[in-house]
């Protein structure tokens, strides 16, 4: 019987041994978790974990309504954009022998779609004269020069 009691005791003292471990490592796991705890509450005001999840919800909400007022905001801004003068071409020249230097010019004016005008001066001992001709989708109604073509051709491919 004395060798029963015994066995008994070391079966006991093993599995008391056992359970001390595993109060010890849950406790280290109890500090862990509330340091994690203190990190994530830093700064609020409330000790309830819930309360702090309904705020960052709040909060989360009002984050995505300033996204979509900023998609908003940059649809307008995109829509301005494309029919805002983007693309410019500048060629100068001298169409007549008989005036000196490249005073004359045309300047192509175009938006993101290759919309716009260009703007043609023609220089002369008796005047200038200023021309104007729409530019839809790179081209014109109306007959171009050579100067014009290039100065659009300028504005479209740098």
């Amino acid at each position: 019987m004395s060798q029963f009691i015994n066995n008994n005791l070391i079966v006991l003292f093993i599995l008391l041994v056992g359970f001390v471990i595993l109060v010890i490592l849950l406790l280290v796991w109890i500090l862990i978790l509330r340091k994690k705890i203190k990190i994530f509450l830093k700064g609020a005001k409330v000790m309830d974990v819930e309360e702090v999840v309904i705020e960052q919800v709040k909060i989360i909400k009002e984050i995505k309504k300033d996204i979509k007022k900023l998609s908003q905001w940059n649809a307008d801004l995109q829509k301005i954009c494309d029919i805002s003068i983007t693309k410019v071409g500048v060629v100068r020249f001298n169409p007549f022998k008989d005036t000196g230097g490249d005073q004359s010019f045309a300047i192509a004016l175009l938006d993101s779609n290759n919309n716009g005008v260009v703007l043609s001066s023609l220089y002369t001992r008796e005047g200038t004269r200023v021309y104007t001709k729409p530019i839809q989708n790179g081209s014109s109604p109306y007959n171009l020069s050579d100067e014009e073509k290039e100065a659009i051709e300028k504005a479209i491919h740098g």
